[in-house]
């Protein structure tokens, strides 16, 4: 037992030898009455802004008083059957600018409309006949194509299936489209009733 107190008499020895060779270093002391500067916090960042979505560019195009005035956009229909449904395509000799198809399925008929503009954001498409004009939302849903979706019991479908001749489809940012009422339009409509 004797071991262990002569052992930790030791070690307090020693380190009151070694704090008395360490030099003292007099700090004065501020009165009462003075302050401590301190530096300011740093100011925090300032928030980075919100993303906005580009302006959809405005495309310059002859108007008409009245749409059937327009000259047809050039192009032909072309109906297919798909294992899901059906499809009528509107297409010129380069690309398909318009699309009407039937999913059997969700029992849908979506309209897809080119975006040559390639602008990944919603916008309106407008369905132009001789009895009906109506907007509809849009969604980007891939690369250059715009999709609306209706039920097959719009009668919005029935106005473009028997419209005098033609019917319009303008959207933001794009060329008004100009498109035939052929068979195929119905046909299409058809399949999902």
């Amino acid at each position: 037992m004797k071991a262990i107190y002569l052992k930790t008499a030791g070690a307090i020895a020693l380190t009151a030898a070694i704090a008395a060779c360490i030099p003292s270093v007099d700090v004065p002391l501020l009165p009462p009455s003075e302050t401590i500067a301190t530096a300011p916090a740093p100011a925090a960042p300032a928030p980075a802004p919100a993303p906005t979505a580009a302006p959809v560019p405005v495309v310059q195009e002859q108007q008409y008083a009245n749409y059937l005035d327009a000259p047809q956009t050039p192009g032909t229909w072309v109906y297919s059957e798909r294992f899901d449904g059906s499809v009528a395509e509107f297409k010129n000799a380069q690309q398909t600018l318009l699309a009407i198809w039937c999913d059997k399925d969700t029992r849908m008929i979506g309209i897809d409309r080119a975006s040559f503009g390639h602008l990944a954001q919603d916008r309106m498409m407008r369905i132009s006949t001789e009895t009906t004009v109506r907007d509809l939302r849009s969604v980007h849903v891939r690369t250059a194509t715009m999709t609306a979706e209706l039920s097959p019991t719009d009668p919005l479908l029935d106005a473009m299936a028997i419209t005098k001749g033609r019917f319009a489809v303008a959207m933001e940012g794009e060329r008004t489209l100009y498109i035939p009422a052929w068979v195929e339009v119905t046909r299409v409509i058809e399949d999902c009733r």
